[in-house]
């Protein structure tokens, strides 16, 4: 048997300048130990960035550069033998450790051995697989509600190809941007673990870098669109790409060959489950810049330490099945942006709330079907193992009844809700649609009940797997093997009656194999034909001819019996992978449905409404609550507010203090547009939720030390991106622009601002502000209204009563909410000293009047402001 490590002879060593060990072959490759030679070799067909792990023995070992590279990523010794760096990690351990590498960003390439060790002859060993970031199947790094993307990024002329692989779930989909910042936002929207670009794009790494770190370069020519046409082309088997939407579609269809190439060429996977492919348009759907999915935390919190509810996605997320969460995650960062699409999924939820004891009922069969999209994936790139069947066939045998429960739903009566003139929505219903995809697969789930035991072990090749009488063949190896262990069992007996050795015992080791054991006090009696094999601390150890014979019989049999037991699962797999589209078109359905049925048990639980949808630019919102702090709020109840937006109100401009909730307000109305887009029910008495291209936020102060940019540099680029993209069918939210600077040159800005978008945006506006002239405005441009937030003062308190109220106010109450955060008395008691010496009228030493309060006398300025020299385009 090889040792447990073996190393290479005939190798010298030079240290550079950067102390990085480099070395160069002295000999001949036929100088070389055979297992080294192997090494070289395998090592040498592998992508030049991967880390190999060669198995010798019980170990898996890192050579040369490797091992300086992973030794201190796994935090295990770098040892050497000669001038040869190593190290290794046990094999039975190295789950854990090829995690740390894929953490770290790194590719892993598996070296396995192929066949039993035997003395003085090379083990055949092979690359089995090859790991990068996005494209394993560790469960521990794996978040059940999200997908693990592997994405391609591949620029031409000014567009942007996208393509994304999912291996976990066999998710492959693609689409073309048209801007950086689309692309940035898509990107930011999916979080892929990996990304590959062209190595030569350096305007691309460059864009990229900071924000997603795992970028890996990949030869430029896999990116061409003429070379990945007939990429894409052959792993499909068409002769065009027309019926995937790719049609003059050059940036998607490079980007869709290169991820192909980098799976199969790259790193030797089997993608044969990627059996579609789908190419999405942005402009089907509402957009969703960086900001805004940050700002309103949408899909991940603020603040790392913040509750796993505190984003929309938390607040929403009823889901039963992790595929279903993934899908919920799709349709909050991609809300649809056509009514009808809205009306249907709205038709759907509306459904499930007319039948609570139907959907009640779905939802706890849908449990059961778990996360048959990653076991899918697992199975069909062969990483899966028996309970992955048999958890298959757990989910398939809920097929019948899920189907039985949509086919008892009305398939009419829920209106559909839109205001559009004779759209009503066509048949089938979506429920029904859906359920029409849900495809029942009796003779797969009989294969697998009749072949795969209840409860199978983790392990293919040690047996356990097939159940009795499934295979003739396996069933007699079985019995071979049993009735050779009742041979055993009755020796044993016959042997003890015969010596007269009660003690005697017949065991079994992987060393020796079958053995007869007789302690030390009954040596005496060992028969002459007895053959010695061994002593022992307190006694001996014998074999027999007859006792070696049946060995062979019971070891080969059962040895026989492993190989086939897999040979027979590999069988039942492939019967599973003929019917692979229709299981994942299952999958994909009943995913959707999840989210239907998570949509209408948090509007059952919460009391949502169904908002009408229209095409006519109005957001009229009656009694709204925020979705996510409604449910968060445990001390106090969460205070309903109005909205109004409309024709006659373009601007809605908010004053009122710190903490009174005016950014809690216009962060719920973006979140309740948002949401009925998606086709969500939203929390509200009555909603009407006309259609918006675009939602817009520029909320809180943050540097932008990265960029060396200020809290003001980022307030005025997010603003700028706004005035320079939005339109009359967007909505903005803005929060305290302009008060990164001077008071006068922030108003001044602000102003300006509210005017551009009120003359020449036209978009729906939700503007909270501090600057209390802003108010003023109201006056001079007809589509702007004033808007405050109820407080009430008692005892030079205050009370914040969480209520929107048309008008505006000249308040601050800054000192106020001073005292509520603790700032020391004597400190509030000499603000309220300067501050009552400022709001006092200027004196001449005569004691006469100067002039007016200075804000009485800026307001007096303001009204008497020239009106701004563009023309309003949206006025009557």
């Amino acid at each position: 048997m090889l040792p447990k490590r073996e190393f290479c002879r005939n190798f010298c060593f030079h240290l550079t300048t950067n102390s990085s060990v480099t070395y160069r072959l002295m000999a001949a490759d036929k100088q070389l130990t055979p297992m080294m030679a192997q090494y070289r070799r395998i090592k040498g067909e592998l992508p030049k960035d991967a880390i190999l792990l060669f198995r010798l023995g019980d170990f898996y070992e890192m050579f040369f550069e490797d091992a300086q590279v992973a030794a201190p990523l796994l935090n295990v010794a770098l040892t050497k033998r000669g001038v040869v760096p190593m190290c290794g990690i046990p094999f039975h351990a190295a789950n854990n450790y090829i995690s740390r590498l894929l953490k770290a960003g790194r590719k892993v390439a598996i070296c396995e051995q192929l066949e039993e060790a035997r003395p003085g002859q090379l083990v055949k060993r092979d690359v089995t697989q090859i790991l990068s970031p996005g494209t394993h199947f560790d469960e521990r790094m794996l978040a059940a509600e999200k997908n693990n993307f592997l994405a391609a990024v591949y620029g031409v002329g000014k567009s942007f190809g996208l393509a994304l692989v999912d291996l976990t779930t066999g998710s492959f989909k693609c689409t073309e941007l048209e801007t950086e910042a689309a692309l940035l936002a898509e990107l930011e929207r999916l979080r892929p673990a990996e990304i590959i670009l062209p190595s030569e794009a350096a305007r691309l790494h460059e864009l990229l870098n900071s924000n997603f770190p795992i970028l890996n370069g990949y030869e430029d020519w896999v990116f061409a669109p003429e070379t990945a046409l007939f990429t894409v082309r052959d792993h499909f088997k068409v002769a065009s790409l027309d019926g995937f939407g790719l049609k003059n579609k050059g940036a998607a269809t490079g980007a869709a060959g290169a991820v192909l190439h980098y799976l199969t060429q790259h790193l030797r996977r089997d993608v044969g489950h990627l059996t579609s492919l789908s190419c999405y348009q942005a402009s089907d759907y509402l957009t969703l810049d960086i900001i805004t999915l940050r700002h309103l935390e949408i899909l991940e919190p603020l603040h790392r330490d913040a509750a796993k509810n505190a984003t929309l996605y938390g607040a929403l997320n009823r889901t039963v099945t992790p595929m279903g969460a993934r899908r919920l995650r799709d349709w909050l960062s991609q809300p649809l942006a056509d009514a009808k699409a809205i009306g249907c999924r709205q038709n759907a939820v509306q459904t499930w709330m007319e039948n609570v004891s139907a959907l009640e009922q779905f939802r706890a069969q849908l449990t059961q079907v778990r996360d048959l999209e990653r076991t899918l994936g697992r199975l069909s790139a062969g990483t899966g193992n028996a309970r992955d069947l048999a958890a298959l066939r757990l989910a398939l045998e809920q097929v019948p009844m899920l189907r039985s429960i949509l086919a008892g739903l009305p398939t009419s009566g829920a209106g559909n809700g839109l205001l559009q003139e004779a759209e009503e929505i066509s048949e089938p219903s979506l429920l029904g649609e859906l359920g029409s995809q849900v495809v029942e697969l009796p003779d797969l789930i009989d294969q697998i009940a009749r072949a795969i035991a209840d409860e199978p072990p983790l392990a293919l090749k040690e047996g356990g797997l097939i159940r009795d009488g499934f295979d003739p063949a396996l069933d007699e190896l079985r019995a071979a093997s049993r009735s050779g262990k009742d041979w055993i069992a009755k020796l044993q007996q016959d042997e003890i009656e015969r010596t007269g050795i009660s003690s005697l015992k017949v065991r079994f080791n992987s060393v020796f194999g079958y053995y007869i054991e007789v302690t030390a006090s009954n040596l005496s009696k060992v028969p002459q034909h007895y053959i010695r094999k061994q002593t022992i601390a307190n006694g001996e150890r014998f074999i027999t001819p007859e006792l070696k014979e049946m060995e062979g019989k019971i070891l080969g049999a059962e040895e026989r019996s492993i190989k086939l037991e897999y040979e027979l699962f590999l069988r039942v797999r492939e019967v599973m992978l003929a019917r692979l589209p229709e299981i994942q078109q299952t999958a994909s359905a009943l995913a959707q449905l999840d989210v239907l049925g998570s949509f209408a048990e948090t509007a059952r639980l919460y009391s949502y409404c169904r908002p009408q949808v229209g095409t006519e630019n109005v957001v009229n919102i009656r009694d709204g609550r925020h979705p996510v702090l409604e449910q968060n709020l445990s001390e106090e109840r969460f205070v309903s507010n109005d909205t109004q937006l409309d024709q006659q109100v373009q601007v809605a401009l908010i004053t009122g203090p710190n903490m009174a909730g005016k950014s809690t307000y216009i962060r719920q109305v973006a979140l309740l547009v948002l949401l009925a887009h998606t086709g969500s029910f939203i929390p509200a008495a009555e909603a009407r939720v006309d259609l918006v291209d675009r939602i817009f936020t520029r909320i809180g102060a943050s540097d932008d030390l990265a960029r060396g940019q200020s809290t003001f540099m980022v307030e005025m680029s997010e603003t700028a991106n706004i005035l320079n993209n939005a339109t009359a069918k967007s909505l903005i939210i803005l929060d305290e622009i302009g008060r990164g600077t001077s008071t006068f040159d922030g108003l001044s800005l602000a102003w300006s601002i509210v005017e551009h978008l009120h003359n020449q945006v036209g978009a729906k506006t939700l503007f909270a502000t501090h600057y209390h002239e802003l108010t003023e405005l109201a006056g001079r441009l007809p589509r702007i209204k004033n808007y405050n937030v109820a407080v009430r003062e008692w005892n030079d308190q205050i009370v914040f009563l969480r209520k929107i109220i048309e008008g505006g106010t000249d308040k601050s109450y800054g000192i106020q909410v001073a005292r509520l955060a603790g700032v020391p008395k004597a400190v509030i008691e000499r603000a309220k000293e300067i501050l009552h010496n400022l709001e006092e009228s200027e004196l001449t030493p005569e004691g006469n009047v100067r002039q007016q309060a200075r804000h009485r006398a800026e307001r007096d300025k303001l009204k008497k402001l020239a009106p701004p020299p563009q023309l309003d385009l949206f006025g009557g």
